[in-house]
């Protein structure tokens, strides 16, 4: 009934204006994402939009243009069925920078209200959303700094992403590589709410975009990553909540953690750690089986260092190996080597950077560099050792 009065409003206006109609349609997937943890209400939902967006295509001669957008894209078999004519522009190129200000935008029309902020950090933190073309800042976050004149996290706070929190936890997702992640065209349109790939997800949902991409016949691929420092600190710090059990415990620990950084507290920070581990409830280990999986504790160490917004390295290579972590701040280089012992030896993380002369590859920085083997163990469920070795800087 709905789908015909709709299809008879369009045929009319048509009429009576004697031109064909154009369809502005916003937030268009809004009803399904605001129930996506309901599944079942989400596909009824589904089903009742399905029907209502049929009109469009029984409307095609009546209709001069129909414009949709929204967060998710849906296939076409689920929501738009029949409705063949659609052209999905998300990662066209020739219109990347349509839903967003460019650099050249900030430059030009931002520029009054750039004095007094400093330019190089508002690009790191706003900067960075692609989709095959030129990179955007977020327009919501641009337009609340020139209002609030502070660096804050203001797209993010808009709403807390709790389902994709809880997805990624419950799908043990290894954090430290999410934002390095590696996906097909195929598998960022596959969206439904029976079926929700961890990357269209949060491709979908602005959590990762695009960084690299390159086309092989009858195919693209993508090498995704976080788009800025506000969704990668936030995110991490989010997740960081989940993966202990309680958004409070990790709270009091990350601004002390900064604050060991900006004074190079070695030692500091592995007691910060040890309290941390310390403080996660016995019961809430019991409970979660994500906290048997090898990548839980480095997941968490990681995610400590992300919620600030560092310059992080994952796996980086040298010509002996990768390093599990490097941390570049406060004209300091971190080196991180992670094991679990009951899976290694103790005493085999630290040794393994020194072996592998990892610190090489840093020396021409000219900064102090701090190699750290850290080792966990699941029966203990704390840090069981925090070795270190102090390189000075080259005369």
């Amino acid at each position: 009934m709905r789908a015909a009065v709709s299809c008879s409003l369009i045929q009319h206006l048509a009429a009576q204006t004697g031109q064909r109609v154009v369809v502005l349609i916003d937030e268009y997937d809004k009803p399904i994402l605001d129930r996506i943890e309901d599944r079942v209400r989400a596909a009824e939902i589904r089903d009742a939009l399905k029907d209502f967006y049929s009109v469009l295509k029984d409307s095609d001669p009546y209709l001069r243009f129909v414009f949709l957008t929204g967060v998710s894209k849906f296939s076409k078999v689920s929501l738009f069925s029949g409705l063949n004519n659609l052209q999905d522009i998300t990662i066209d190129p020739r219109y990347s920078d349509i839903c967003g200000y460019t650099d050249a935008d900030v430059d030009s029309v931002f520029a009054p209200e750039l004095p007094g902020l400093d330019r190089e950090q508002i690009r790191a933190w706003y900067n960075g959303y692609n989709w095959c073309g030129t990179s955007v800042y977020n327009p919501f976050d641009l337009l609340l700094l020139c209002s609030n004149r502070m660096i804050r996290p203001y797209w993010f706070e808009t709403g807390t992403p709790t389902f994709l929190v809880k997805l990624l936890t419950e799908r043990r997702k290894f954090t430290p590589l999410l934002g390095h992640t590696f996906a097909s065209e195929q598998l960022l349109s596959t969206f439904d709410v029976d079926n929700i790939p961890t990357e269209a997800l949060m491709f979908q949902a602005g959590y990762l975009t695009i960084d690299r991409w390159r086309a092989i016949p009858g195919r693209l691929e993508f090498q995704l990553r976080y788009p800025n420092l506000e969704v990668k600190a936030s995110l991490n710090s989010s997740l960081l909540g989940a993966l202990c059990g309680s958004p409070s415990i990790p709270d009091r620990h990350i601004s002390q953690l900064y604050d060991l950084l900006m004074a190079a507290d070695v030692p500091g920070m592995q007691a910060l750690f040890h309290a941390f581990f310390a403080s996660i409830p016995h019961d809430w280990y019991r409970n979660n089986p994500i906290a048997q999986y090898e990548g839980y504790w480095a997941s968490i160490f990681y995610s400590y260092f992300a919620a600030l917004g560092l310059d992080i390295r994952l796996e980086d290579v040298t010509n002996q190996g990768r390093i599990d972590m490097a941390v570049l701040f406060g004209g300091q280089v971190y080196l991180f080597e992670f094991k679990v012992v009951e899976l290694v030896p103790e005493g085999k993380a630290l040794a393994q950077l020194q072996a592998k002369n990892y610190a090489e590859k840093y020396r021409a920085r000219g900064e102090p560099i701090h190699l750290i083997g850290v080792e966990w163990s699941r029966e203990g469920r704390n840090i069981v050792a925090f070795e270190v070795q102090h390189l000075e800087p080259a005369v």
